[in-house]
């Protein structure tokens, strides 16, 4: 007991002991960590698990958002390419001078013989048999059956429709028939001396009595010259987009016809 007074006395007066103390505290530190280690590991499992479990549920509703906004980025562009159509639908209506109406295609006809497509106006917005109908580019076609509601609509495509056409470049006059191709037209009756050559436009030449003149309709993409036969044959691409477009323009002539020669059998 004495002797450790001693010491104690010592060391406060002296500092005799720090460095042996020192020393001992250097020798105790591992196992001094080894006994914190659990309580150590116990409150990093902790907030491990709540960081994670928040940035678990900071991801969600980050993937909630993106998915949202997405969406709506989508609808935004459908609606942008929507106003694009509509505004080259105006164009072309202030370039035609007559009396249009737009409409949007509803159905169309998955036969593959037959290029038909059925609109969202009909009868009860004045449509008619006959009726030529446009896009923003040129012709597509003409109204075949009308109802109430809606029309169908028959492409210049469809192997049954023929149109009375010229040549932009020259007047020269042809039929434009239907291939039965979406991407193809006939024109027909060019002797093999027609000056017609690819890359010539070919417009309504308004003989038919149906579709006014001058309304695009295609452009020449081959011309065969054939030997022995008394016509060339002559291919075209229509210039309407017939494949991809959404919305149409429906025209009234200045004068209806009351008789044509375009009208196919529906």
């Amino acid at each position: 007991m004495t002797a450790s007074i001693a010491l104690i006395g010592a060391d406060l007066h002296f500092q005799a002991l720090s460095q042996v103390r020192a020393w001992l505290a250097a020798l105790t530190y591992p196992l001094q960590w080894v006994a914190r280690s659990p309580t150590l590991l116990g409150r990093w499992v902790s907030q491990t698990a709540t960081t994670r479990e928040e940035l678990q549920g900071e991801n969600r509703a980050l993937r909630r958002a993106n998915l949202r906004l997405r969406a709506r980025l989508q609808r935004t562009e459908a609606l942008e390419a929507e106003n694009m159509r509509l505004r080259d639908l105006l164009g072309s209506s202030f370039k035609l001078g007559d009396r249009v109406l737009a409409a949007e295609l509803v159905a169309v006809d998955l036969d593959p013989y037959r290029h038909q497509v059925r609109i969202d106006k009909g009868s009860a917005s004045g449509v008619f048999v006959g009726q030529p109908v446009l896009d923003a580019r040129a012709v597509m076609g003409q109204v075949i059956r009308v109802s109430p509601l809606t029309a169908t609509v028959l492409l210049i495509t469809d192997p049954s429709h023929s149109l009375p056409v010229e040549v932009n470049r020259n007047g020269l006059r042809t039929l434009a028939e239907g291939s039965g191709l979406i991407d193809r037209l006939h024109l027909l009756y060019l002797p093999n001396n027609a000056d017609i050559r690819e890359g010539d436009l070919v417009v309504t030449s308004g003989l038919g009595g149906r579709f006014p003149a001058g309304y695009p309709v295609a452009r020449v993409t081959r011309v065969q010259r054939q030997p022995g036969q008394p016509f060339a044959r002559v291919e075209a691409a229509p210039t309407a987009h017939l494949d991809r477009t959404r919305e149409v323009l429906l025209v009234w002539p200045l004068q209806r016809p009351t008789t044509t020669a375009e009208t196919p059998a529906p």
